[in-house]
């Protein structure tokens, strides 16, 4: 079995997901019909800001905000509803929308490029 990288399994998890760009997003999120959720760590929204409609939940509790059946269980994680991944360049959204196909979730989607490709757009940031 050959080791793959980080870019490897990004580059990968691309291939198999939906990649919205900024204004992609920004339209999604205006039609009021998804949730944008922030995988950034605390820190990272504290130094950079974020995006006014995200919600925030740190990669590390993502399948633990997501499994409807814990007590840490999230209700923004809602298998029915249309959910927008978002971290600071894109590589850990994609990996972690695979995450979320494996615990049953279908209407996902991560913005390509992230906060970085966002505020690159000039869209708004708080």
């Amino acid at each position: 079995m050959t080791s793959k990288s980080a870019t490897d399994l990004v580059k990968e998890a691309k291939q198999q997901i939906e990649n919205l760009t900024p204004q992609q997003v920004e339209s999604e999120l205006a039609s009021g019909n998804a949730i944008l959720i922030d995988i950034r760590e605390s820190e990272e929204l504290v130094q950079n800001g974020k995006i006014e409609k995200s919600v925030h939940a740190p990669r590390g509790m993502i399948e633990f905000y997501a499994d409807e059946t814990l007590p840490s269980h999230k209700p923004e994680f809602d298998k029915n509803k249309r959910i927008i991944l978002q971290c600071a360049s894109g590589g850990r959204s994609a990996l972690t929308v695979l995450t979320l196909k494996q615990m049953g979730y279908e209407n996902l989607a991560h913005l390509d490029g992230g906060f970085k490709a966002w505020k690159e757009a000039g869209l708004p940031v708080v």
